[in-house]
């Protein structure tokens, strides 16, 4: 049987090298690509076909959520690990919803992180501190999700993840634009961009644009320096 096969993104240069270096120190994973932009981690991929990925959420183009979500719709057996400077509920939450087989914070140990490598390529997923296949994780997200969605038996909609348009258009009021401008630069109506806001809003429990867009933000899901990118 030939090596693991794993691509780190990772936009930090010192981490990154420390996270090259504990795979490489594995005599049976090896390291195929590494990138520090989401988007050119998900143009690549294809061609490397690593069979896990492990990436960090807060990354420069297309967060770590949002390439979860699009590695496993191209290609469903590749095993996702979502590292996160951010170590609470909401952020395993939304990585596992999205496909990954496994969430740390970014100072977990690096012998846990090899282990977990070789849990998820061999097709299990590791939550917390439990290797669970399949059906149990799936019972896992679905007990985690019963006891987090309602709060005083009101739907708590922040643990719905934004939809890929509803991160393009957060994107774009992190910038200031107008409901006008941002259906200009996306290229829809109006009215479908107040929608979509409606939508962003309920989802993580804020009252305007503003609050929006600071939570995002904070939660590493938009990068500071690209809003001058998009201006």
């Amino acid at each position: 049987m030939g090596k693991l096969r794993v691509m780190l993104v990772e936009d930090h240069p010192i981490f990154r090298q420390g996270l090259r270096r504990a795979v490489e120190s594995e005599a049976d994973i090896e390291v195929v690509g590494e990138f520090g932009d989401g988007k050119q981690a998900l143009e690549q991929a294809e061609q490397l076909q690593p069979d896990v990925v492990i990436t960090d959420i807060n990354l420069p183009g297309m967060n770590g959520i949002q390439l979860s979500r699009a590695l496993k719709s191209a290609k469903k057996d590749i095993a996702i690990i979502v590292l996160s400077a951010y170590d609470d509920d909401e952020q395993i939450f939304h990585a596992m919803r999205v496909g990954a087989a496994a969430f740390f914070p970014k100072d977990v140990n690096p012998q846990r992180l090899m282990e977990a490598i070789r849990q998820v390529a061999q097709g299990n997923y590791v939550v917390e501190d439990d290797v669970l296949d399949k059906p149990e994780v799936a019972t896992w997200i679905l007990r985690h999700f019963e006891q987090v969605a309602y709060v005083d038996g009101v739907p708590n909609e922040m643990f719905g993840p934004l939809s890929p348009r509803e991160m393009e258009i957060l994107e774009q009021i992190t910038v200031g634009r107008s409901n006008k401008e941002v259906a200009y630069h996306l290229g829809i109506s109006r009215q479908t961009v107040k929608n979509h806001m409606t939508s962003i809003l309920r989802k993580l429990s804020v009252n305007d644009r503003t609050q929006a867009a600071l939570y995002a933000v904070r939660r590493g899901w938009i990068r500071l320096d690209e809003t001058d990118e998009l201006r």
